[in-house]
């Protein structure tokens, strides 16, 4: 059911707990409110346009004032989306159907979404059809092309998205396992086996004054330090180590 109306004794079920699955947008509001009124239509054409992928669940304010109160809604139509249990989104007042739309569109993935999720070549070359500058997206396909050894499809597909670090340091990935002179079989095989802090280490080993080859090793080591995070400690420590190295 795409269209609900939700009390007090069922909010729990239909909205906290149904929001792990699906997105839930609530809509807050009174027999009495006229911009409601205008609203609520928009809002269940909104949802049901979706075909199951966002439920709509109306609350009556003045019959369920306990939601209201511990959700700290003062004005209405007050709307709020909940996913994972907490909300995600919110807006108050009546919305022209434009704009419901959008709110609307950030809660569904979206078909470049599906398919960069699905993660396969064709579904990869599809989304990059659909947004060629969809990062996740050519990185994912230029890992897949490098891994299957066809390296120059791989550089000319991250050529689209610059300034993404997973890209740059694929490319200069590529351009380290291109050169004759340095050994980097040992920090790539542990990047690939998902040891990035190994990787990151042997990679800093590698790093010495006036190389030719400190930039290529420095994004490399940078792109599998992002994959950590900004949080991780060792991360951290290795980003001190690299710079100590180069500099």
């Amino acid at each position: 059911m795409t269209v609900i109306d939700v009390t007090q004794t069922d909010f729990q079920r239909e909205v906290l707990d149904r929001s792990h699955t699906v997105p839930v947008v609530v809509d807050f509001w009174a027999a009495w409110c006229g911009p409601c009124r205008a609203l609520t239509p928009i809002l269940e054409a909104a949802a049901n346009a979706r075909d199951g992928q966002v439920v709509l669940a109306k609350v009556d304010t003045d019959a369920n004032q306990e939601i209201s109160q511990s959700f700290g809604i003062q004005g209405i139509p007050a709307v709020k989306a909940f996913r994972d249990g907490v909300v995600v989104d919110e807006f108050v007042g009546a919305q022209p159907p434009a704009a419901v739309e959008r709110f609307f569109d950030g809660l569904v993935p979206s078909a470049t979404d599906l398919l960069v999720a699905a993660g396969d070549e064709a579904s990869l070359r599809e989304a990059l059809a659909l947004h060629p500058g969809r990062a996740d997206a050519a990185v994912a396909l230029a890992g897949l092309l490098h891994r299957r050894g066809e390296e120059d499809e791989a550089l000319e597909v991250l050529r689209n998205v610059p300034g993404n670090l997973a890209a740059e340091g694929l490319v200069s990935r590529i351009a380290l396992e291109r050169a004759g002179d340095i050994d980097v079989s040992a920090a790539l095989a542990a990047l690939d086996a998902g040891d990035q802090e190994g990787a990151a280490d042997l990679l800093i080993g590698l790093v010495a004054p006036s190389s030719a080859h400190n930039d290529d090793l420095r994004r490399v080591i940078i792109a599998a330090l992002d994959a950590l995070g900004v949080e991780h400690e060792g991360a951290r420590q290795a980003r001190r180590r690299l710079a100590a190295a180069l500099y």
